[in-house]
């Protein structure tokens, strides 16, 4: 991990993987005693017994695989032979659409409103109601948000700069119900150890199997959060601007648009020209 930190921007998230996932599978092993049978093993139940994303596999993945190859490098014993060596990544599929409806959202409104987790119904309702990415909203500080001009600063956003974000009155209403504790600079944080989570998987697995949403990811929340702007009749440009997305066709993804909305636009286009195309007598 030093070696990491020294270069790599993202280095916490591969910290986080290290502490929650392989080292509790593998820290108490050689390296040269864990098979690649093991690790193909462990990483397939990762997405088909514990529910979790493809990405999530394939980054887990990377970090074993590059541990072995610093090792190699580095000539620690063991590390002649790479377990991931020949595996290959599956595809993640990262452009299936799963889009909230308004009666799956007040569902899961419900579902983790009834969770013993007191944070994750606040959690649920900012990511849907900023767009954020989860990170974002986990990391955030007191210190980044100027409730008065309703706007929220991201210090260091997924494309490596700063970045703003635009607070609706609902999403300010959540924010001012929010537990405070003194000392604590973190919008949203464990409330037993006062830091921010390093996971909130099961609340969230808990919460969406209480709603009935099997399948529904925490990101889905930031794809449903752009396309209820889409249908609000806002432009992909002004969502990307919102989302902090750098490039248009990453915004065109996440811009689904409801069914109500398409017959919408092609009455519109129908009526435009003031033709009718069609008898208006049935008799004739």
């Amino acid at each position: 991990m030093a070696h990491v930190r020294s270069y790599k921007r993202s280095a916490d998230i591969d910290q986080r993987y290290l502490n929650n996932h392989i080292l509790p599978r593998f820290g108490r092993m050689r390296l040269d005693e864990i098979t690649q049978e093991q690790v193909v093993a462990w990483l397939d139940a990762k997405v088909k017994k514990e529910g979790y994303a493809v990405g999530t596999r394939n980054r887990l993945h990377v970090v074993l695989s590059y541990m072995y190859k610093l090792a190699k490098r580095w000539g620690m014993p063991g590390a002649e032979v790479n377990p991931l060596l020949g595996v290959p990544l599956p595809n993640p599929n990262n452009e299936r659409e799963r889009f909230l409806t308004p009666e799956e959202a007040r569902r899961l409104k419900a579902g983790a409103e009834a969770d013993d987790n007191p944070m994750i119904k606040h959690i649920v309702a900012l990511l849907l109601l900023t767009g954020c990415r989860k990170r974002e909203l986990l990391d955030a500080r007191w210190e980044d948000f100027d409730l008065p001009a309703r706007q929220w600063k991201v210090p260091m956003a997924k494309s490596g700069k700063r970045r703003f974000v635009p607070l609706s009155m609902e999403a300010i209403a959540v924010i001012e119900q929010l537990p405070k504790w003194e000392g604590c600079p973190w919008l949203v944080p464990n409330p037993e150890t006062k830091l921010p989570y390093t996971s909130i998987y099961y609340a969230w697995h808990r919460s969406t199997k209480r709603a009935g949403l099997k399948g529904l990811r925490i990101h889905d929340l930031r794809h449903s959060a752009a396309s209820n702007m889409v249908n609000a009749g806002q432009s992909l440009y002004v969502v990307g601007q919102v989302l902090g997305h750098a490039q248009p066709r990453t915004t065109q993804r996440y811009a689904h648009l409801s069914q109500d909305t398409l017959l919408a636009a092609v009455d519109a286009a129908a009526g435009f020209m003031g033709t009718t195309w069609t008898d208006t007598d049935p008799t004739t």
